[in-house]
């Protein structure tokens, strides 16, 4: 029982020493505020949090992640040719396709993609 506590001790005491040893040899100051505040999308971290949020901004990127999916999901058609019927394959492909480009061509025609008007 003596030999447990003394093992314990000596891990938190281990354990201690190397928290320590690490902040004291650690590189990161807080001398640069400004270097060390975390950066997201160009927001000042230290600004309001209401500020107006552009919507342009906004549509772009989820007409880049509804693109992305996309992606995705015809990456895998060209894996599975060796497997499928090419007509279906090639039906189903061009359908996707088709439909891809019907809203990209709506957004195009609503003006999403346009940064300056």
């Amino acid at each position: 029982m003596l030999t447990l506590y003394f093992i314990i001790l000596t891990t938190l005491a281990v354990v201690t020493l190397i928290v320590i040893l690490s902040s004291i040899l650690s590189k990161k100051t807080m001398i640069d505020r400004e270097k060390m505040s975390p950066f997201e999308c160009g927001f000042d971290p230290k600004a309001s949090a209401r500020l107006p949020f552009s919507l342009r901004f906004f549509l772009i990127a989820v007409i880049f992640l509804i693109f992305d999916v996309e992606i995705t999901l015809l990456l895998p058609l060209a894996s599975v040719t060796p497997f499928t019927n090419i007509f279906s394959w090639s039906l189903s492909g061009l359908y996707f396709l088709i439909i891809l480009l019907m809203g990209l061509y709506y957004e195009w025609h609503k003006g999403a993609l346009e940064w300056s008007h």
